[in-house]
């Protein structure tokens, strides 16, 4: 037969709950700083070789960004998955999250791709969802505000054509939404290591 919890052993086990997820969740600063310094290198190369043709312009470093940054979130991720002792339920939904970003994303990539259409401004409102999920479920309000931001500078670049505003605009969204809590989250993983 289940037992009853009471309210303040509920309450206990959620806040445990969350705790862990905290810890656990701590780790993934190296994805949001990794991410924030390559989208922002590919978004200036961009911004730099605007003029030697589309294909050098536009895809070029995005894709040498994806390919670099995919190699070494999965190196990355291997790795913490293999040093992990036990998984927290919170991993599996964040994991989900960012997965179900990452194949919508690809899609909205392609499919932009396809008409000729520039798929910036829509793919960084794409980044606000996962950014502010992750940071909703674990309640670290600078990946909630990140991801908030991300809406913002998005919906705005679709109201954007000069290139160099574009491209300041989305490196803002990058450091603010990407590195600036990626570096936050390093600060407290540090903090909770054990000494």
């Amino acid at each position: 037969m289940e037992q009853q919890l009471t309210p303040t052993e509920s309450l206990r086990l959620i806040e445990t709950m969350i705790g862990q997820a905290k810890q656990s969740f701590s780790r993934i600063s190296f994805f949001f700083l990794l991410w924030g310094f390559l989208l922002i290198a590919a978004m200036l190369a961009t911004y730099l070789l605007r003029d030697l043709g589309p294909a050098m312009a536009q895809g070029l470093p995005w894709g040498i960004a994806g390919l670099a940054g995919g190699l070494i979130s999965a190196v990355r991720g291997a790795s913490l998955g293999r040093k992990e002792v036990v998984s927290n339920p919170m991993d599996g939904i964040v994991g989900a999250v960012w997965a179900a970003f990452v194949i919508t994303l690809l899609l909205t990539i392609v499919g932009g791709a396809t008409k000729g259409m520039d798929p910036g401004p829509g793919i960084t409102i794409l980044t606000g969802l996962p950014t502010f999920l992750t940071g909703r479920i674990m309640r670290f309000r600078p990946l909630v505000l990140g991801g908030v931001l991300f809406w913002a500078i998005g919906t705005a670049m679709f109201f954007v054509q000069d290139r160099a505003v574009l491209c300041v605009l989305y490196c803002c969204a990058m450091l603010f939404g990407y590195i600036v809590p990626g570096a936050m989250l390093k600060r407290q993983e540090d903090g909770l290591r054990p000494a």
